[in-house]
């Protein structure tokens, strides 16, 4: 599964700019953020559609659909509550 490309990207900006509003996050490259110096969140397109791969805790990333605003609305929710415990 290869890292989302400009356009699959392209397709989440509305989910990204939020996204880029959460306190503590760094996007070092687009789609591609980190919390200081870890890796926290990215994103993932193949045929079966587009993913997000998130540290919520500890040092395994969970993989979250991202393919629909629904979907999308959720995983925002997630990193939303993350980000302010």
């Amino acid at each position: 599964m290869k890292h989302a490309g400009s356009a699959t990207l392209g397709s989440l900006e509305a989910l990204l700019a939020k996204i880029r509003d959460q306190p503590g996050l760094i996007e070092k490259r687009p789609g591609i953020f980190y919390v200081k110096a870890k890796a926290y969140l990215h994103f993932h397109e193949d045929p079966a559609g587009i993913f997000a791969d998130v540290r919520l805790s500890g040092d395994e990333f969970e993989r979250f659909q991202v393919n629909t605003r629904h979907e999308q609305e959720s995983l925002f929710r997630l990193v939303a509550k993350n980000r302010a415990a």
